[in-house]
């Protein structure tokens, strides 16, 4: 069994981290399964549901935990690797998502979801909660303490949010429409600000992350490091 030396419980490893992994493929699955049944056009568009940050957030967060499970049983090491280099990107993108999806409804549901996009509760929860409280306890508990730096994150963030505006004019210039209603609302400047305080707040949410796991793992190190975000932690 693996355990790096500032990681709470040994993964990956056939035991308590199988389980937490295995648990996390299936409510992530289930949630991806709907996808399947659920009609609507976006289902018959253009780039399918991957038009919605939040399908584009569950993907990768099933591909940590699928990754995860896959290497608990294996005591594959580069598979180990591969999952956290993706949880890096995923794990704050889903708390972003989880942040903003809340707090814009708290607001106004419409600007955010399309007349006929309406969920249950509980598929609202498999979307827009579930994987941001799965991927953070993988990272508190069975993950080894984050490497990169503010400016790297800040980078990868941003590449990651224009892309995805990106993505989505592609989706519209085929489509006619965008996923979230809100998009027809901002002029051209507003989405440059709105995807630019998206990367920061994910850049954010990634030194908070890394605070939360040295607090719980009660590592003064880790927390450090945290609030020092352009140095890494050894």
């Amino acid at each position: 069994m693996a355990r790096h030396h500032l990681q709470r419980f040994p993964s990956p490893s056939p035991s308590l981290s199988l389980a937490m992994h295995l648990a996390g493929v299936a409510a992530l699955g289930k949630a991806f399964q709907f996808l399947f049944s659920w009609d609507t056009p976006l289902a018959k568009s253009h780039g399918w549901y991957f038009q919605f940050l939040t399908i584009i957030g569950l993907t990768l967060s099933l591909a940590v935990f699928a990754l995860a499970a896959v290497a608990d049983v294996t005591g594959s090491t580069a598979l180990f690797d591969l999952k956290n280099l993706i949880s890096i990107v995923a794990t704050p993108l889903e708390v972003l998502v989880s942040t903003l999806y809340w707090g814009i409804c708290a607001i106004d549901t419409s600007l955010i979801v399309p007349p006929g996009f309406e969920l249950s509760t509980w598929v609202n929860i498999g979307f827009h909660l579930a994987p941001a409280v799965l991927l953070t306890l993988d990272l508190i508990l069975f993950s080894p303490p984050w490497t990169i730096s503010s400016y790297s994150m800040m980078s990868v963030s941003t590449v990651f949010a224009f892309s995805y505006w990106y993505w989505v004019e592609i989706c519209f210039s085929k489509n006619r429409w965008y996923p979230y209603p809100m998009f027809e609302l901002l002029t051209t400047g507003q989405r440059v600000l709105l995807f630019t305080f998206s990367a920061g707040l994910v850049t954010a949410f990634s030194s908070l992350l890394s605070w939360l796991y040295g607090v719980v793992n009660d590592n003064e190190q880790a927390r450090r490091e945290a609030l020092k975000p352009l140095r890494k932690v050894q």
